[in-house]
C-alpha cells in the first residue's frame, strides 16, 4: 500500500462557521487545498505548514461559494482545486466525484467502473475516504450499492443533511438540520 504524502508547502486556512459545524478551510496560492470538519482526524488529510489568513482571496471565495450552497443559491462550484495531497488512484476517484452531478449519487460500484477499475471498489470506497476537498469534491454523493449511507468523515448526520440540500433543488430556504452536531460522541 502506498501512504499519503504530506503537504510540504506553506498553505492558509480560516474556518467557516458553517450550518454543518466549523470547516477549516485551507488553500495554496494555487486553489483550495482542503475542506476539513470540525472533528477531523489529522491523519485524514496530512498538512503541513498552516498559517491563519482571513483575507486569502481563495478562501474568501470559497466561503462565499459555500455560503451560497448552503443556502440553495448554488448548484455548481468554480473555486479552483488545488489536489496537493494523495496517491494517483485517489486522484483519479477524486476526479470521479467531481463528475456527480447536483443532486445525483453514484455507487462506490459505478465510481471503480467509471475509472476503468471495476474490481477496485474497497480501494475506491478507501480513496473517497481521503477526498481533501468535501463537499465540492461530493465525496458526500456517494453510496453503497444496496442505496444507504456509508462512511463519510462529516458523519453520516451530515451526509444525509447535504444530500438533502441537493435534493431540494435549491427550491426551499434552508432549515437548521433537527440534530445536534455538537453533541455527537
Amino acid at each position: 500500500m502506498s501512504s499519503q504524502p504530506s503537504l510540504k508547502k506553506v498553505c492558509f486556512y480560516k474556518v467557516f462557521p458553517s450550518p454543518v459545524g466549523s470547516l477549516k478551510l485551507v488553500a495554496s496560492d494555487h486553489g483550495l487545498v482542503a475542506i476539513l470538519w470540525e472533528n477531523d482526524d489529522p491523519k485524514r488529510v496530512p498538512l503541513d505548514s498552516l498559517q491563519q489568513n482571513e483575507t486569502h482571496p481563495i478562501l474568501l471565495e470559497t466561503e462565499r461559494q459555500l455560503n451560497a450552497y448552503f443556502t440553495g443559491k448554488l448548484k455548481q462550484f468554480s473555486v479552483t482545486l488545488d489536489f496537493v495531497t494523495g496517491t494517483e488512484f485517489q486522484k483519479r476517484v477524486w476526479a470521479a466525484l467531481l463528475a456527480i452531478p447536483f443532486g445525483e449519487t453514484r455507487t462506490y460500484a459505478q465510481i471503480a467502473e467509471q475509472i476503468g477499475n471495476p474490481k477496485a471498489v474497497r480501494a475506491v470506497g478507501a480513496a473517497n475516504g481521503r477526498n481533501p476537498i468535501s463537499i465540492i469534491a461530493p465525496c458526500h454523493r456517494v453510496i453503497g450499492t444496496n442505496g444507504k449511507l456509508t462512511g463519510f468523515a462529516g458523519g453520516l448526520e451530515t451526509k444525509s443533511f447535504l444530500l438533502e440540500i441537493e435534493s431540494q433543488d435549491g427550491k426551499t430556504e434552508y432549515q437548521r438540520p433537527l440534530f445536534n452536531l455538537t453533541d455527537q460522541k
